[in-house]
């Protein structure tokens, strides 16, 4: 049985819990971190010793960090279309992975989102909301170029690239916020949005996290 933990409302988790439905693996979901707490718990430090979420436990073996169970998760169950033979074909989904880690996840999860919705709003640093907001605009313009005509972000499949990207735009479409004209990226998005696992997994209501710095 695969054991998924963490909160369903946290963005690394709704990454992994969106990919299990679209594999449709049976799984058992515990609540850990925020308001369920456990993080500092033993048996959980065993698993993580940096006491973060997600984590999974499959076939005795615990593995952390989000990008590193997408693959671990698309390897196992998701091959060849989650998981392909060729280094090259897996190289073109990773390096979108890696981006959107390290580029987009920073200036939007980070930077928009957290600075412009969850710090309350006497308090947060307008300039520096603005320019993450400009950097957005310019990263869903790149995406909007990459996508074309595409269904998604690298052809007709659903990858693992998908997952990291599509995970951003619930949040980032739903927010009250400046955005260039991406039709490719709004088409990929509403596709998206008919998916089942998207739905249950990512689709969740974040109104209560407004003005609200603790998890």
């Amino acid at each position: 049985m695969l054991t998924v933990y963490g909160r369903r409302s946290a963005f690394n988790v709704q990454k992994v819990l969106w990919l299990v439905g679209e594999l449709g693996l049976e799984h058992r979901h515990i609540e850990k971190g925020g308001s369920h707490g456990g993080l500092d718990d033993p048996e959980f430090r065993r698993m993580n010793p940096h006491g973060k979420v997600p984590v999974i436990l499959h076939d005795g073996a615990a593995i952390w960090e989000s990008h590193t169970i997408l693959r671990y998760l698309g390897a196992t169950f998701g091959a060849p279309d989650y998981w392909p033979a060729k280094p090259a074909e897996r190289a073109r989904i990773e390096q979108w992975m890696d981006w959107g880690q390290t580029v987009l996840q920073p200036d939007f999860l980070n930077g928009v989102f957290w600075n412009g919705f969850r710090v309350p709003e006497e308090k947060q640093d307008k300039a520096a909301v603005r320019a993450k907001i400009q950097r957005c605009a310019a990263h869903m313009t790149l995406l909007e170029r990459e996508i074309g005509d595409r269904f998604f972000l690298l052809g007709d499949k659903l990858t693992l690239a998908d997952i990291v990207i599509g995970t951003h735009l619930y949040r980032s479409f739903e927010m009250d916020i400046e955005r260039p004209s991406v039709p490719g990226v709004e088409a990929m998005y509403d596709r998206l949005t008919a998916r089942p696992a998207y739905r249950a997994a990512v689709m969740l209501s974040f109104e209560d996290m407004r003005g609200r710095v603790e998890y």
